[in-house]
């Protein structure tokens, strides 16, 4: 079917897309597409080199954790004269 189409029924079909979403959300949208299409063909090119996702992340070295928090000196309490 889309093999068959000639320039016409191409032209035809970005005006109807042009009519649709409009001139301004255009670019945002193929923009979108675009970054959604680089972050699925990384994430399969890091499933085809036989890494998982969660495996990918256990390699990296965890953080240590914070150090705890020096006690608070005691408050001194008021004299009462």
């Amino acid at each position: 079917m889309l093999t068959n189409m000639k320039g016409w029924e191409w032209l035809i079909i970005v005006a109807l897309i042009l009519l649709l979403f409009g001139a301004k959300r255009l670019p945002d949208a193929a923009r979108g597409l675009g970054r959604s299409m680089r972050i699925f063909k990384a994430e399969t090119k890091g499933l085809a080199g036989g890494e998982t996702p969660a495996a990918a992340a256990s390699d990296t070295e965890p953080t240590p954790p914070a150090a705890p928090a020096a006690p608070a000196a005691p408050a001194e309490k008021p004299a009462d004269a």
